[in-house]
């Protein structure tokens, strides 16, 4: 099976062109490319040669059938991979508002309890005065933390709507996909309805509590002086990066912004796979008397319409037709490294898959993963008689 490209964009046509169309579609590109008018063209032999595999693939019902099954089982998947992408979005944003809300109940006690010790101990110093100072400085800070916060959750609060607005328009322009995208908006309005208690606390000025409790709450006791200088350790940082497969492959170099605005950089190690912690010393937060605390980065890899990963293996789809499925053959898939020629065994069927060792992600042993192929017989689009009558007869046991 050897890999071209998309035969209807090499002749120019639609999917729904006719035969004569096609054909005198490549007819003209056919004279145009020929390798005897172009002699100083070096690539003339190799595109007229991909002009007559597409042509090939075209004028047979049976292996444009063949191609058309394919591309429509890799456009659903990626559609169900986005709908997928939607629904995990909407159930982060839900656990993110529940979080927050816990969060600022929280820092909100931890304030009430500073300011009651503080003002206790300044009653019997006789320092009301400048405890009031002190607890007016812990609200400001506090504040003045949670509205730059605000900011930077509005801002992308608002990306993330284009985003979903978009992928909204994607999905309205496939029919066979209505269904699933109807389900994804319904789970993702309940995600909305239950982070709605947070949304009003923010427009009521309560702010996104993206920081960790932590780090508010040492805050809290270092204007109030309930902590103690020079022996704290700053609380870490914590942050997500989302790569590709192809960056786990060649350890590349990853950029990720952390909540306060600052941005680090490290390689990826061998080993990375989906929800990966990646800690960096000393680069957290840094607040004054305390020792500058770590960077904690949570990995995500990103959804890819080729492949799925499962721990260091990746896996890969496989169509087949029947008479291949059944006969066998020689086929060619793409991996994470590049094309892998497979061995398809005779009566091979949907349920078979076949393993390459060594293709898959690198593991932190020194080794790698394998390239998991998932075998899928298609069917062709139009019936054929011949099959019909010979799957009639073995159903029948009308054998001659």
């Amino acid at each position: 099976m050897q890999t071209m490209r998309d035969p209807y964009k090499v002749l120019g046509v639609k999917r729904d062109a006719g035969a004569d169309e096609i054909k005198a579609a490549w007819r003209n590109m056919a004279k145009a490319v020929h390798p005897d008018h172009n002699r100083d063209d070096p690539t003339a032999t190799a595109r007229f040669a991909e002009i007559g595999r597409a042509y090939e693939t075209l004028k047979d019902p049976r292996k444009r059938n063949l191609f058309d099954n394919a591309v429509r089982m890799a456009e659903a998947k990626k559609q169900e991979q986005t709908i997928m992408q939607q629904r995990h979005a909407a159930r982060e944003a839900a656990a993110r508002a529940k979080a927050a809300q816990a969060n600022a109940e929280r820092v909100m006690e931890e304030l009430a309890r500073a300011n009651a010790n503080a003002q206790k101990a300044a009653a019997a110093a006789g320092a009301k005065q400048q405890q009031a100072g002190t607890s007016e400085a812990a609200e400001e800070m506090v504040e003045r933390i949670f509205g730059a916060q605000t900011g930077r959750a509005a801002g992308a609060q608002a990306q993330q709507a284009q985003s979903q607005q978009g992928q909204a328009q994607q999905g309205q322009a496939k029919p066979n996909a209505a269904e699933a995208a109807k389900q994804s908006d319904q789970e993702a309005t309940e995600a909305e309805t239950g982070r709605s208690e947070e949304e009003t606390m923010e427009a009521a000025g309560g702010a996104n509590m993206s920081l960790p409790l932590s780090l508010l709450t040492s805050l809290v006791r270092r204007f109030t002086g309930a902590g103690q200088a020079g022996v704290e350790k700053a609380p870490d940082e914590v942050a997500t990066a989302t790569v590709t497969v192809e960056d786990i492959i060649k350890g590349s170099w990853t950029t990720v912004a952390l909540p306060e605005g600052r941005e680090v950089g490290f390689a990826l190690p061998a080993g990375t796979t989906e929800g990966h912690q990646v800690r960096l010393k000393g680069q957290g937060f840094k607040l004054p008397g305390m020792l500058r605390g770590d960077a904690v980065i949570n990995i995500h890899i990103a959804p890819d319409t080729r492949f799925r990963v499962d721990g260091f293996d990746v896996h890969a789809v496989l169509p087949l037709n029947i008479e291949n499925a059944v006969l066998g053959t020689e086929a060619r898939v793409d991996g994470p490294q590049g094309p892998v020629n497979v061995t398809v065994p005779a009566w091979s069927g949907s349920d078979k898959t076949i393993r390459v060792p060594g293709k898959g992600l690198p593991n932190d042993s020194g080794g790698r993963g394998d390239l998991v192929v998932e075998l899928r017989i298609m069917l062709w689009e139009k019936p054929d008689d011949k099959v019909t009558d010979l799957m009639r007869s073995m159903r029948e046991g009308l054998f001659l």
